[in-house]
């Protein structure tokens, strides 16, 4: 070969696409950031999350764009905003068609795509028109054996292999691990059966720290570990078929804890929540980043990864550039603000009202805007609906003391915390003259996003939330049931 043919074939060779990377998303369902052995809890074992986190980058400052499941995962889905969303941006509504998401745009640049688990939902997609959820068709049918814990029917890793064996040879694929775990219920006791220390818990601040508190944390825990004995799994299939080293690898969650005052609430631990992103031939391993990252910034990251041009309508931005940096801490210097809300959570309130709040989280605050700080947050008493039933709820409820006022009674239309100082989100300095500056420039910032992305709420269109319909099962004494043909049996709360 003489020098001509030679740098000939080099320039054909550095003309070739690099070779694509499989995706494979997990995300649990209702889990706080501070939950993994990876960020120090004493009880919870999460090896094979640590493993990703180790092997690529942990963020310190993840944050879903909504504190419930459905809006969440359609944000991560479509790659924008709740309030960007209509009727996605609710819980159990329909996903409109003509909202693009990132899993259809892989599979027409030739990713071989599937799901197993919890995917977009709850929500109706079917009639709206799509043929399968818009995650991905799903790969379901091997199941688990029933076993002493309250765990989905779902074997999630024979699933995984399942799709792995019927992946044509040549293409690259992308996976959607949608596990319903550490959703409620639980098995009461598992975690103290398991031999986890109850004394070794360490109770958030919001909630009281009674016996039947910490025993609930660690059946809690319990559901966690087994979310990440299915991702090992899943891990291991990987290795075993050569794909690790070219699979982008992003575990994370939905929304924060199923307890009162977290999930369903813009509280820190309703929307900080874990999140490890690995991809060894391309993502420099062994780093913490401290970005603020919000998950909708998901979606144009893995299109960036895929060579697949970023729709224009995704207010996300990828994060790649960061991830294939070898800094660590704060990477990339735009990065100090991420914003979040929620609408109606679950059938909570008469007349199918919701909560809609709107908040903005930076580096030491968390600013809170109550749209109807009229209405009862967690739902209309005696029920409080928008929290989960289970034992810390029942201590909550029946204890008429601080973590009472706490969780259920009415709050102000501005709420300010300090989360350096206080995570629990406990004192709100809305009103301390100290925090005027920050806490205007706080609003500012806030109103001048949620104005740019045509948010309803602050347009003066807001009912228009109100008016979606609800495709679940409505509770009767909150006002009725759901209208014929709105009811979806195939809705659980797993």
């Amino acid at each position: 070969m003489n020098r001509r043919q030679f740098l000939a074939a080099s320039a054909a060779l550095a003309a070739q696409p690099a070779r694509r990377p499989n995706i494979l998303f997990a995300i649990a369902d209702d889990q706080s950031w501070l939950h993994t052995s990876f960020a120090g809890d004493p009880i919870v074992k999460t090896p094979h999350f640590d493993r990703i986190a180790r092997a690529g980058v942990y963020c310190n400052n993840a944050f879903s764009t909504c504190p419930g499941c459905a809006p969440s995962r359609a944000s991560v889905l479509t790659g924008r905003s709740i309030w960007q969303l209509e009727e996605a941006g609710t819980h159990a509504s329909l996903f409109p068609k003509k909202f693009t998401v990132f899993s259809d745009l892989l599979r027409a640049a030739g990713y071989f795509t599937g799901l197993t688990g919890k995917g977009a939902g709850p929500t109706n997609f079917k009639d709206a028109g799509w043929a399968h959820n818009p995650a991905g068709p799903a790969f379901d049918e091997h199941k688990v054996e029933k076993g002493t814990l309250a765990v989905h029917a779902d074997d999630y890793a024979a699933n995984f292999d399942e799709f792995l064996s019927r992946k044509p040879k040549e293409k690259p694929f992308y996976f959607w691990f949608g596990s319903h775990e550490p959703h409620r219920g639980y098995t009461p006791g598992s975690g103290a059966a398991a031999g986890k220390d109850p004394a070794k818990v360490p109770v958030p601040a919001f909630l009281p720290d009674t016996a039947a508190v910490r025993s609930d944390m660690l059946d809690y825990y319990e559901e966690i570990e087994y979310f990440d004995r299915q991702l090992g799994r899943m891990i291991a299939a990987l290795e075993k078929a050569g794909e690790l080293e070219n699979t982008l690898i992003l575990v994370c969650a939905d929304n924060g804890m199923s307890f009162p005052r977290a999930k369903a609430n813009v509280y820190e631990y309703g929307i900080h929540l874990p999140a490890a992103i690995a991809w060894p031939a391309a993502i420099p391993g062994g780093r913490r980043m401290d970005d603020l990252v919000s998950f909708r910034d998901f979606a144009p990251t893995f299109l960036e990864a895929a060579g697949v041009p970023v729709p224009a309508a995704m207010s996300g931005r990828s994060l790649l550039g960061a991830l294939r940096s070898k800094k660590q801490g704060q990477i990339d210097a735009t990065r100090t603000a991420v914003t979040a809300g929620r609408e109606r959570h679950s059938h909570a309130r008469r007349d199918n009202l919701g909560y809609p709040s709107r908040a903005l989280r930076t580096k030491q605050f968390l600013y809170i805007r109550n749209f109807a700080p009229e209405r009862w947050p967690a739902g209309d008493p005696p029920f409080y609906a928008d929290i989960d039933n289970g034992p810390s709820k029942t201590v909550v409820v029946k204890t008429k003391d601080r973590f009472h006022e706490l969780a259920l009674a009415p709050r102000p239309a501005e709420e300010f915390f300090d989360i350096l100082k206080d995570p629990g989100c406990l004192e709100n300095l809305a009103l301390n003259k100290a925090h005027a500056a920050e806490l205007a420039r706080h609003r500012r910032q806030l109103e001048t996003v949620l104005r740019a992305e045509g948010d309803p709420r602050v347009l003066g269109k807001g009912d228009i939330f109100e008016s979606y319909p609800r495709h679940s099962p409505m509770r009767k004494e909150l006002g009725g049931f759901a209208e014929e043909g709105q009811y979806n049996p195939a809705f659980t709360s797993k």
